[in-house]
């Protein structure tokens, strides 16, 4: 467990980093960053680890930190920069979606042994494809939506914001995502064991997140 809390402030320190070369380079580090983990989470999601008594998918880490990056744009840029990065990552999942049924449809040189392994890894099942990308889109806009509207009632309590906007769209993201995936294959107490273990798991990275962004806003704010 200790070495899961180990790369959970890994990835989150990596999410930062991006908002920290944005503050000198430009606000498109931390888009780019946005964009690579909303595909990233995509593709290794398909495993499912162990996280103290609960299972998720392996990218849970990953595309938590989705979520503090738009709240990075959202505190230190606008809006509209949260909104472009989400859309962004929207189409850079759609070209995922698009890639990797063309890589498993492709016929394979007769010398390659890898077929059945890829498309078990890459095999695209459409309801799960359905429910990620329907959980993405309104789970990320109601993120931003939330945060600049708590940004607008409380703007001296970062961590309200922060921690609000956060656990309400992963509950949303949690919610939408196993019932659209999930429905009907199995028992509702499983389902609802589903919807709380991952929404747990979000929340557990929500709450430890909130210290990156008060460190970053310390940066940009330093000049």
């Amino acid at each position: 467990m200790i070495e899961v809390i180990v790369w959970m402030l890994l990835t989150l320190s990596i999410g930062s980093l991006s908002a920290v070369i944005a503050k000198k380079y430009g606000v498109e580090y931390i888009i780019g960053m946005f964009a690579s983990l909303t595909v990233i989470s995509n593709v290794i999601a398909s495993k499912i680890v162990v996280f103290g008594p609960f299972t998720v998918p392996a990218a849970v880490l990953v595309y938590s930190t989705t979520f503090l990056l738009t709240d990075f744009l959202s505190e230190m840029y606008s809006e509209k920069e949260a909104i472009k990065a989400v859309f962004i990552g929207f189409l850079s999942n759609i070209v995922l979606v698009m890639s990797t049924w063309i890589a498993v449809e492709w016929q394979a040189a007769p010398f390659w042994g890898g077929q059945a392994a890829f498309e078990s890894i890459f095999g695209l099942v459409p309801r799960i494809v359905l429910g990620s990308m329907i959980a993405y889109i309104v789970s990320q806009n109601l993120d931003v939506k939330i945060f600049v509207f708590l940004k607008k009632k409380h703007p001296k309590h970062l961590w309200i914001r922060n921690n609000t906007s956060t656990m309400v769209s992963q509950f949303v993201d949690t919610v939408i995502f196993i019932t659209i995936a999930f429905y009907g294959t199995v028992s509702g107490n499983m389902l609802l064991t589903l919807i709380l273990g991952q929404y747990v798991v979000k929340w557990l990275i929500a709450a430890i997140d909130t210290p990156f962004l008060y460190i970053v806003r310390h940066i940009y704010n330093k000049s």
